[in-house]
């Protein structure tokens, strides 16, 4: 007992500062969701949501569901698998949607996880006796594929945002001392909504033909790309990144991730990614709903489109505001600066009817606290004009 007096002692020492520098986090009910309305508890009632990562509007479409439900009768009760994938979770679905995602991603197979998360703090680990590798990290990748570097405890360095000249200097300096370079990129951005310069990465294989491209589409797939398969499709250079993954639980609407990339990586995988031995499987109608959406996706032209003007019309009027707000895509964020400034417009937006969330330091560099504006498919630039008059009286 006196020991856990003391452990909490410290405890609350730790909420209070972190209290006091506006970056305390909480948990937030949220009772419905329609799509993109969101029920609270508020005297507002209902909020259009801009913080979520349905980016196709896959939760506005009952036609979707309705299709999936005639074509997968079984799943109308859905169960869990119960077992891991080398016990008996390699149910057909996943080896048929793995199939289906390597043709399409150009890859010679695919390998199911439970998460992004558990995706990207599974493959570094399982590489880390292979010698002659040095990681090369984009500073801007997401925490998961962060947290995989560390618990790989391979040697890494990480070069300046989108500057491939300092990753250039970087690859030059250790060509001797390590021919097995990874650079690992995300190829949009989910903090700025900006992009990679995928074809310039590849490009940098003629000078390190060992270099291996590891790339995060978890913002892109569904949205970019003729049909949806990503940053990379649409940049024409999938073939070319070894180890391309992605995520279900955004714009497909559903659950779990992939890695597509060569045969004997996947096999090797299998022998040594802890989070996909120790893990039980996704459910059976996880996945069989995300083999549907993803086979759904090139006929999902529409909704890319929209979403795209949507985006790009939502940017500039913002910028005729003279908010900050980098980026090309989906993903608007503006710039607030410090903490305390971004959670009191969180604040005004969200007493509006925008269900928006401050992004704060350590999430970003400090100073760079930002209202992060997540748009979907199903959001029209007219549910957005309350917005834009609320801002409009902020500056």
């Amino acid at each position: 007992m006196n020991r856990m007096s003391y452990l909490d002692k410290q405890i609350e020492h730790y909420l209070q500062e972190t209290k006091q520098t506006g970056g305390l986090r909480h948990l937030d009910t949220i009772y419905s969701s329609s799509g993109k309305w969101l029920s609270a508890p508020t005297a507002v009632g209902v909020r259009l949501n801009l913080s979520g990562n349905d980016y196709l509007g896959i939760a506005d479409r009952p036609d979707l569901r309705e299709q999936f439900s005639a074509l997968y009768p079984q799943y109308h009760a859905p169960s869990g698998s119960t077992s891991s994938r080398l016990l008996l979770g390699n149910f057909e679905e996943a080896i048929q949607l793995e199939q289906e995602i390597a043709s399409a991603l150009q890859h010679e197979s695919a390998l199911l996880f439970n998460s992004g998360y558990h995706l990207n703090t599974a493959i570094l680990p399982s590489l880390s006796t292979i010698k002659g590798i040095k990681i090369y990290a984009d500073r801007m990748i997401h925490a998961s594929m962060i947290d995989g570097i560390r618990l790989s405890k391979l040697p890494f360095v990480r070069f300046r945002h989108n500057d491939l000249n300092h990753l250039t200097q970087l690859l030059e300096a250790d060509r001797e001392l390590y021919p097995l370079p990874i650079v690992m990129v995300e190829s949009l951005y989910s903090m700025d909504g900006d992009q990679a310069d995928l074809k310039a990465l590849v490009r940098l294989k003629q000078t390190y033909p060992n270099l291996i491209i590891y790339c995060d589409e978890a913002h892109a797939i569904g949205t970019h790309g003729a049909h949806g398969y990503g940053l990379a499709e649409e940049l024409e250079v999938l073939p070319s990144i070894d180890i391309l993954v992605g995520t279900f639980g955004k714009a497909l609407n559903s659950m779990g991730a992939y890695v597509a990339t060569s045969a004997m990586l996947r096999d090797y995988l299998i022998n040594r990614a802890r989070p996909l031995i120790f893990s039980t499987m996704l459910p059976p109608a996880s996945v069989a709903w995300s083999r549907y959406i993803f086979q759904t996706l090139p006929t999902l032209t529409s909704e890319r489109a929209h979403l795209r003007a949507t985006s790009q019309a939502l940017r500039s009027a913002l910028q005729e505001m003279d908010y900050a707000t980098p980026g090309v895509a989906h993903i608007v964020p503006i710039i607030r600066g410090d903490n305390d400034s971004c959670c009191a417009l969180a604040t005004v937006l969200s007493e509006g009817g925008f269900e928006v969330r401050p992004i704060r330091y350590p999430t970003v560099a400090q100073g760079t606290a930002r209202i992060r504006l997540s748009l979907t498919a199903s959001i029209r630039i007219e549910d957005l004009l309350p917005m834009l008059d609320i801002l409009a009286h902020q500056r």
